[in-house]
């Protein structure tokens, strides 16, 4: 068997397990997509969910949202110093350098049902901060966190070295020319990875039900005070997020449409992620564009 014959199975076997992965995603979209929307609706997005008729997904939708935002403000700033120290000062050969890589890859690795519970643990009763908002945003900020910080990093040494020595060349400080420089070159690669990264907090479930809680609470849509417990931006009111809102009714619903409510939250919960996603590529581009100066 010659060499050009061997490279033409090898890329056939090859687009062919690739065709096969897209086969897989392909029929899982569809196949959500096909039993949830036709239960999707204006109403059901705007309306709240009721325990005896169903109802709809808004406040949910809008807790999934809401912890989401919280989450992000308050894990893109550690993980961006993070990414940055380990990026531009960590010494590769230091010890503490080691211990930092290797408690980002044992958190990266643990399931979210670990997290979850030591969420709870932590933050739900160490802390004294029950079921809230504020206890789920900061378990997911620990589930987060490690995928961040390998972004932010490996964003940042993606950008070559010589911008680096211009920056130092031109008398800038070692911060100067890692804020000024090196960080606003990387910031596409950033952006996407924090919107790919939204996704998959959007989509949690396992982490959420021992922190953020189950339950929601009456809220008045007229209240913006956030120190009130009815207030939609209470960070310490229980918030059933959608994912959650899905398990639940999967586990322990009783009422008749239960079946009908979960397949129509699941195809929203699958557009809001495809949304996430083609987002991060579409936003992405845009800036490296921008900042490339190109067409």
């Amino acid at each position: 068997m010659n060499a050009k014959r061997t490279d033409k199975i090898a890329t056939g076997v090859l687009y062919v397990l690739s065709g096969i992965i897209v086969a897989i995603l392909a029929f899982l979209l569809i196949y959500i997509l096909y039993k949830g929307l036709p239960h999707v609706s204006w109403t059901f997005l705007t309306t709240a969910s009721n325990p005896l008729t169903g109802g709809g997904v808004a406040v949910q939708l809008f807790n999934s949202i809401y912890l989401l935002v919280v989450t992000l403000i308050i894990s893109v700033p550690l993980s961006l110093g993070a990414g940055i120290y380990l990026s531009e000062y960590a010494n590769q050969k230091h010890w503490l350098t080691s211990w930092v890589r290797s408690a980002i890859e044992v958190l990266s690795s643990l399931p979210s049902i670990v997290v979850g519970l030591f969420g709870m643990l932590v933050f739900v009763l160490q802390f004294g901060l029950g079921f809230s908002v504020l206890s789920g945003a900061l378990a997911l900020t620990v589930f987060n966190l490690p995928l961040m910080t390998r972004n932010v990093e490996e964003s940042l040494r993606a950008i070559p070295t010589m911008q680096r020595e211009g920056g130092l060349a031109l008398g800038l400080s070692k911060w100067e020319t890692a804020t000024q420089i090196i960080l606003p070159a990387a910031v596409p690669g950033i952006i996407t990875g924090v919107i790919l990264s939204s996704g998959r907090v959007f989509g949690e479930a396992a982490a959420l039900i021992y922190t953020a809680g189950q339950t929601n609470l009456p809220i008045d849509w007229a209240n913006w005070n956030p120190m009130s417990l009815t207030s939609p931006l209470s960070l310490f009111r229980p918030a059933e997020t959608l994912a959650v809102h899905i398990w639940a009714l999967n586990t322990e619903g009783t009422i008749a449409t239960a079946q009908q409510i979960s397949a129509g939250a699941s195809a929203v919960l699958i557009i809001f992620v495809l949304l996430f996603n083609l987002g991060a590529r579409f936003v992405g581009n845009r800036i490296h564009k921008k900042l490339t100066s190109g067409n």
